[in-house]
């Protein structure tokens, strides 16, 4: 239940992902605080109703405002740089904003007592796995800075939650695409699409062909195969997770995913079924970082929190389709 007067603090809200958020958490009775630096984000996606304060969390002094300012109650922690090509060209960028500005936030968490946090993890936590569908007892192995980022942060919260200053849950999104149909995004200020499923879309709309990065990995078409997984269920999870809380459950990691694997040619060609046209592509090198397959085993999730997807692959494509820009 949301409690009177507290706000849930999202950062990164200006976001795809946490602006997806700050509207479920509204529509659950949720008082909301987004809290974005704009670098990524965009204002005009910003959640009517929510309130808004644009600082950095690299600034110690940026990372406490909204807690100076608002009752904060849980934090969803969303925002960071989440490019793996780009994390393996900048890497000290990456750990600044990623692990450096985590821990401004939790040093503004305890210095006003809040002790909840939903952490926005990833899957790229397991690097290449030995086994799929992969799931939480699988061993951390990152082979890109972006996944070595979030892991650190991961084990700063187990250290936290050991000296019984924080409780977490920290969720290991696959890969998320999709939209909220129900909703206006606007145009104005669009970010850069950087995922397969968006830039798919892009090329359908015109932008130009779309590269397909890897086509020699062991896989039986070549292509890299991932595990799809639709915003509104991974907003779905993030809520039972913030009640989960008041149930005892914390501490604890999870993975959000649907359990099956797409190749990248499987992705073109759904996408070109629901478009009515077929994707145009061309084929490139691999990209640095990336791995050939990985899979989610969400059981833990569906037996703990109560989760399950409902969107499969083809809805996730029709809800982009029908959104793209």
């Amino acid at each position: 239940m949301a409690q009177e007067g507290k706000y849930i603090l999202v950062t990164g809200g200006a976001g795809y992902i946490g602006g997806h958020m700050a509207g479920l958490l509204l529509e659950a009775g949720y008082k909301v605080v987004i809290f974005d630096n704009l670098s990524t984000g965009v204002r005009p996606w910003i959640t009517a109703g929510a309130e808004f304060i644009k600082g950095d969390l690299c600034s110690p002094e940026d990372a406490r405002r909204p807690f100076e300012q608002y009752p904060i109650s849980a934090v969803m922690h969303f925002a960071a740089k989440i490019i793996v090509p780009e994390s393996v060209s900048q890497p000290v960028m990456y750990y600044a904003n990623n692990v450096g500005g985590t821990m401004n936030l939790l040093a503004a968490m305890a210095a006003h007592q809040v002790r909840r946090m939903v952490f926005s993890s990833t899957a790229a936590v397991y690097g290449d796995p030995r086994q799929v569908p992969v799931d939480e007892t699988a061993p951390a192995a990152p082979t890109n800075p972006y996944g070595v980022s979030k892991y650190m942060v991961e084990q700063v919260l187990r250290d936290a939650a050991r000296a019984d200053v924080l409780d977490f849950i920290a969720l290991r999104y696959f890969n998320v695409a999709g939209w909220d149909t129900r909703r206006a995004w606007p145009a104005q200020g669009r970010p850069v699409p950087t995922h397969l499923v968006s830039n798919a879309m892009k090329a359908l709309r015109g932008g130009g062909d779309m590269t397909v990065c890897g086509t020699d990995y062991a896989t039986p078409d070549g292509t890299g195969m991932r595990d799809f997984i639709h915003v509104l269920d991974l907003c779905a999870a993030h809520l039972l997770a913030l009640k989960a809380f008041d149930n005892g459950i914390k501490n604890e990691v999870f993975n959000l995913g649907n359990g099956q694997g797409f190749s990248v040619m499987d992705v073109i060609k759904t996408a070109s079924a629901v478009a009515g046209k077929p994707v145009p592509y061309s084929t490139g090198p691999r990209r640095p970082g990336d791995v050939a397959v990985i899979v989610a085993s969400s059981a833990k999730a569906r037996d703990i929190l109560g989760w399950a997807p409902r969107y499969d692959l083809q809805a996730i494509l029709k809800s982009e389709w029908a959104r793209s820009f």
